[in-house]
């Protein structure tokens, strides 16, 4: 076994546990996967395993050298390339013996890795970023550049096990495929924690993080899939008992309380008629009451204990039976000419047209497109474009006058200075009374306690679950949804959800997104190729 984790746990600076009792091992050629939803700490389970976090408790043993390839990289900004790859002292020394200083300090820090910039040229190649320097500042970088430097240092660290912390947030469609391949690859040992369906295809087993330790699934991606599907069915079935026992004990707690009631009225007729001594009777009083209460309080906790589980479990289902129903409201034509381009071009303050060739399509109402193209190929600016947002420089641009709404990787459309109530409100074009735009947020999982909570401080499926609520307060459905990335801050929860709303959505639907899978079940049937 290269990697073995026992009882590992961490807790939070609230002192809440984060997870506790996590017990895996990695083995040589394995390719395991962490999946769950965001929060759970997939994070920093692999933070933990790669070193770079201390667990509060348990034990991590590494019989080979790991390389980490983390989801988020401002912590290296400050640095040079070369630093951040963690090469920095022998790429220096190297660079002085070549330059003719034979200090032995050097030759110490270079420990006889002469094939050391051999290997960061083949490894930066590979990845397509030849033009990236070790000595250029890693702040420079986009953060597709940045994800194609760290895995440029699987080749030249040359580790036995590699840890990768969703790995395919930023990259494009032909550097995902060149990780698949690598991923594929026999002699691959790795764990990742990806949301990213293509690439747990390649991964088993996965690896399911929960509050309580780890839920290992002995197959891939669609294994997984397939048996969270059969105990999904089973929890249904739990749910339909369980709406039972919901009835059930609340007809219990009624009689129960009723049974009371009656046995306290006989007890002040007796009192009345002086048949029990005073102080008996005030016993039987306060044990009458007692019991009342407990008996209330018993009942009443298994009733919310039970409503709170239903409404965990089917939250996502209804969220997507609303948007559904919101969709089917929309009164849509189709086969109208909505934006029409010929010969577009665009370029920022000193730089290159975007495009070798201007752009010349034409985009119908109903049209279901994805807008696909390498990072820096200009996708999002020719969003701008289509919504009006930036004015093209060269070429004409017909935009005909619809009700369009973007949703982008960021979910800017979510005002993170505002109230969950007050960004609702925002949005509130039909003039709906404030109470039914509170019973609106509810019915989006928002409960009371949520409307005067900061959106700043909302999680990637709050936000989500916001913005889709925004757009029912909306007068209409939009006549075109932009989606930029919708899926990159997403779990496979989320992303399950979104994909099954957007299916069902029957409006003309844009799309940028390297995500396959996603693209082919929103029944994307068109692209432009930038």
């Amino acid at each position: 076994m290269l990697l073995t984790a026992q009882n590992i746990s961490y807790i939070l600076p609230n002192r809440e546990t984060l997870f506790s009792n996590v017990q895996v091992s990695l083995n040589k050629y394995e390719k395991a996967a962490v999946a769950g939803d965001n929060g759970t700490g997939k994070s920093t389970l692999l933070k933990i395993l790669a070193g770079v976090l201390p667990p509060n408790n348990g034990t991590v043993t590494r019989n080979a050298p790991v390389y980490y390839v983390p989801q988020h990289f401002g912590q290296y900004n400050h640095l040079s390339v070369a630093a951040a790859l963690g090469i920095q002292a022998k790429y220096n020394a190297l660079n002085a013996i070549l330059g003719g200083d034979t200090a032995e300090h050097h030759f110490e820090a270079l420990a006889d890795d002469w094939e050391l910039l051999t290997r960061c040229e083949q490894a930066f190649e590979q990845w397509n970023i030849p033009y990236i320097s070790l000595e250029q500042s890693f702040t420079q970088l986009s953060g597709g550049e940045k994800t194609k430097v760290f895995l440029a240092g699987i080749r030249i660290h040359q580790p036995a096990c590699v840890l990768l912390d969703e790995p395919t947030n930023h990259l494009d469609a032909d550097s995902r495929q060149r990780l698949y391949e690598w991923v594929a690859h026999p002699s691959t040992t790795l764990l990742t924690a990806s949301h990213d369906r293509q690439l747990l295809e390649l991964c088993q087993p996965i690896w399911e993080l929960q509050a309580t330790g780890i839920k290992s699934y002995g197959g891939n991606y669609s294994f997984y899939e397939e048996k969270k599907a059969e105990e999904t069915t089973a929890l249904q079935h739990k749910i339909a008992h369980a709406e039972k026992t919901v009835k059930a004990a609340k007809l219990q707690q009624q009689e129960a309380i009723e049974r009371k009631q009656r046995e306290n009225a006989r007890g002040k007729k007796q009192a009345k008629k002086g048949d029990i001594p005073k102080i008996l009777l005030n016993g039987r009083r306060i044990q009458a009451e007692n019991s009342l209460a407990k008996i209330q309080e018993v009942h009443t906790d298994k009733v919310t204990s039970l409503q709170a589980g239903l409404e965990k479990v089917s939250a996502g289902a209804q969220v997507s039976r609303i948007m559904k129903g919101h969709f089917e409201k929309a009164d849509i034509h189709t086969g109208k000419i909505l934006v029409k381009a010929d010969a577009l071009q665009y370029s920022y303050v000193y730089a290159s047209p975007l495009w070798q060739e201007p752009l010349s399509f034409t985009i119908m109402s109903g049209d279901r497109l994805a807008i696909s193209g390498s990072n820096g190929s200009g996708k999002s600016t020719l969003v701008k474009l289509i919504t009006g947002n930036i004015t093209p420089q060269h070429g004409n641009l017909y935009r005909a006058p619809v009700n369009c709404l973007v949703l982008d990787q960021e979910y800017s459309v979510i005002d993170r200075n505002k109230t969950v109530l007050e960004q609702a409100e925002s949005f509130n074009d039909l003039h709906l009374e404030p109470a039914m735009v509170k019973t609106i947020l509810v019915r989006f999982l928002f409960d009371k306690e949520a409307w005067d909570k900061p959106c700043a401080v909302l999680s990637g499926g709050e936000i989500l679950r916001l913005s889709l609520c925004c757009m029912t307060l909306r007068s209409q459905t939009p006549d075109v949804i932009i989606l930029d990335e919708p899926t990159n801050n997403l779990d496979l929860t989320n992303i399950k959800m979104l994909t099954q709303i957007f299916a069902a959505y029957k409006g003309t639907l844009i799309v940028i997104s390297h995500d396959s899978v996603f693209l082919e079940e929103t029944r994307i049937h068109k692209v432009l190729q930038l």
